[in-house]
């Protein structure tokens, strides 16, 4: 397999995962032992925890220090600056006592004052720190929500998010048809470009207004992402959902992924490194998906 191609899943924590019994040992019963584990069997992660709540400094160092040189991490972005709805409680305490009493059950991005924004930029690029000094931080994903079209207000939020995070490497995943959609293809990916985005190539259920096509280009030198969410078209939009690892239930076959291989194979002549994460995550799709991905790369690559 290409050395530039790692291969990983979204979390490693679910507890569908943990509880169906075929990925981890017997033994592997702590926190620190399921990563330790996890690092053992794949090359980078994405952390997906960090979307539903800040990431802390603390975990963040003990994840350096739980995982062999050269294990990478992406982390996604807090779901306050990706658009998305946020209830005050997933706030720092001081953060929720600084808005005052009247909080709104939901919070969005506009809601806060600037200060307040300024400081949450700055607790999550505090947290990513051990990280990145270890050397093991890859991209910072940001998932865009499903209601921000191609507009010049989205355009200027992404825009916003570059410039919080200068000195990282951010990725970008849109979730509505319109970023893509006709003469627009061309021009986000010309947009992503000059930004130093990384785009990230999307595989998922198609037809659907919250779905984008799988656009197979590299945009920044330094990495190139694609991310599995299986094409289960029953569950994409259905609601009610008791977890993310029901949307995203799908086994995918080896026909499926082997045609993918050209395209990964393209994309890692382009840029430095390839990212492919499987964010299917009913008990240990992601993972049987993932080792067959490294099997193919391997065998094709013989």
């Amino acid at each position: 397999m290409s050395d530039n191609i790692l291969v990983g899943t979204a979390s490693w924590t679910d507890k569908s995962l943990v509880g169906c019994g075929r990925f981890y040992p017997p033994a592997c019963k702590t926190a620190e032992q399921r990563l330790r584990f996890y690092a053992s069997q794949f090359p980078m992660v994405e952390v997906d925890s960090s979307y539903y709540g800040m990431p802390t400094p603390q975990n963040a160092q003990l994840w350096a220090e739980r995982t062999p040189p050269g294990f990478v991490f992406n982390i996604k972005a807090f779901r306050l600056f990706t658009g998305h709805q946020t209830p005050p409680e997933t706030l720092h305490r001081d953060i929720q006592q600084a808005l005052g009493p009247d909080l709104a059950r939901t919070l969005y991005y506009a809601d806060l004052p600037l200060d307040i924004r300024d400081e949450l930029w700055r607790r999550f690029i505090e947290a990513l720190a051990p990280l990145k000094d270890a050397g093991k931080l890859g991209a910072v994903h940001f998932q865009f929500a499903p209601w921000m079209l191609r507009n010049r207000a989205s355009m200027a939020h992404v825009e916003h998010c570059v410039e919080k995070m200068q000195g990282h490497l951010l990725a970008a995943e849109f979730r509505h048809a319109t970023w893509f959609s006709g003469e627009h293809l061309e021009q986000t990916i010309d947009w992503e470009r000059s930004l130093g985005l990384v785009h990230t190539v999307v595989d998922s259920p198609q037809g659907f207004a919250n779905c984008v096509p799988c656009v197979w280009e590299v945009t920044n030198p330094r990495l190139a992402i694609l991310r599995l969410h299986g094409r289960n078209r029953e569950t994409w939009n259905r609601k009610g959902l008791a977890a993310s690892s029901a949307r995203f239930d799908y086994w995918y076959s080896q026909d499926e992924l082997a045609a993918m291989l050209p395209e990964i194979r393209h994309m890692a002549t382009l840029a430095d490194h390839v990212h492919v994460i499987f964010n299917t995550n009913n008990e240990d799709q992601g993972q049987v998906g993932a080792r067959m991905m490294r099997e193919l790369l391997r065998v094709n690559a013989a």
